[in-house]
């Protein structure tokens, strides 16, 4: 008798420690309308940041690894080389950019972004571009981790 006693207590607490991992796990599953808000106000900044011609702002909110890949040129490498591209786009006279996202997905560890967007010098609309953005996590925010775009014009 005592030994069915010990058993079924045994098999109660493993099945309590199961149900307490469970409970774990669905309080640690990842977010994914939560991503998309930091996502959302990760481009809000880097709008922002545009409006201000702060490339520094701007190469602040890539990764140290990531890579900028615009149209008709090779992609930019590295945080400090993308400064040097942000600074660039600054001084050829974009001063505003439209981010409009129409999807974002992924997991805790990479998060894709599809949308639209509109670059501006003052309130004249220079170019419609679509892109696609990878977000990685670095240093506890989403930071752009490959940024690719291109125009919506048909090539010359």
């Amino acid at each position: 008798m005592c030994i069915l006693t010990i058993g079924f207590q045994s098999c109660e607490q493993q099945i309590e420690e199961a149900e307490e991992e469970v409970v774990k796990e669905i309080a640690t599953e990842f977010d994914l309308a939560a991503a998309k808000a930091e996502i959302a106000k990760a481009n809000a900044n880097f709008s922002a940041f545009v409006a201000a011609g702060d490339s520094v702002g701007l190469a602040n909110s890539y990764t140290v690894d990531a890579q900028f890949m615009s149209a008709g040129a090779p992609a930019v490498k590295g945080r400090a080389n993308i400064l040097s591209a942000m600074s660039g786009i600054i001084e050829s006279g974009i001063t505003g950019v439209d981010i409009r996202i129409e999807d974002v997905y992924g997991t805790e560890a990479l998060l894709a972004e599809v949308g639209e967007l509109t670059l501006f010098v003052g309130d004249d609309a220079v170019a419609i571009e679509k892109y696609i953005v990878l977000w990685k996590k670095e240093d506890g925010r989403w930071k752009l981790f490959r940024d690719i775009f291109n125009s919506n014009q048909p090539s010359m």
